[in-house]
């Protein structure tokens, strides 16, 4: 045997050290998009007691896109937004696919204004909702008709809980 091929139990070695570098590699990977896939959730519970699944726009894409392409809600789930900052926030709903009721929310979890059945929009100019006469710290939206089915109210109290 020449010194220039490598003995079977060489070869073997190698090729056993490949397969675990690549399932270590794959391992990797999956979990690396798995954990960009995730969504955070936040049950928003209202003073009649009902709850709502909103999922967090706490991504740069999330806040400026909202609901935007998405074809559908889920039945009692909207978008909550958590701005950096309290202050003079507004929304469009440009590329909706749907109708929303937006709810305009304070740093201590009140509601302060209300917005109902904002159509969506397909070709600019696209309104603009919003300023609210208050700051507002968050804004939740969900399909349309919630407000009202609901009985929401400005002066209303949130509590927020984060679903893991």
């Amino acid at each position: 045997m020449s010194e220039a091929q490598p003995s079977n139990r060489e070869q073997k070695k190698k090729r056993i050290i490949t397969l675990v570098l690549l399932a270590i590699l794959l391992m990797s990977v999956s979990t690396f998009l798995m954990q960009r896939d995730e969504t955070k959730t936040i049950i928003v519970t209202f003073p009649n007691g009902t709850e709502l699944e909103a999922e967090v726009a706490d991504t740069p894409e999330k806040l400026l896109f909202g609901l935007a392409f998405q074809e559908a809600l889920p039945p009692n789930g909207g978008m909550i937004y958590i701005f950096e900052a309290t202050g003079p926030h507004r929304i469009t709903t440009k590329e909706y696919r749907f109708p929303v009721d937006i709810i305009w929310i304070d740093e201590s979890h009140r509601i302060v204004q209300l917005t109902e059945n904002a159509e969506p929009c397909r070709k600019d100019p696209c309104p603009w909702y919003g300023p609210p006469l208050e700051a507002v710290r968050y804004l939740i939206q969900t399909e349309a008709g919630f407000i009202k089915r609901q009985r929401i109210a400005v002066g209303d109290e949130l509590k927020y809980t984060l679903r893991m």
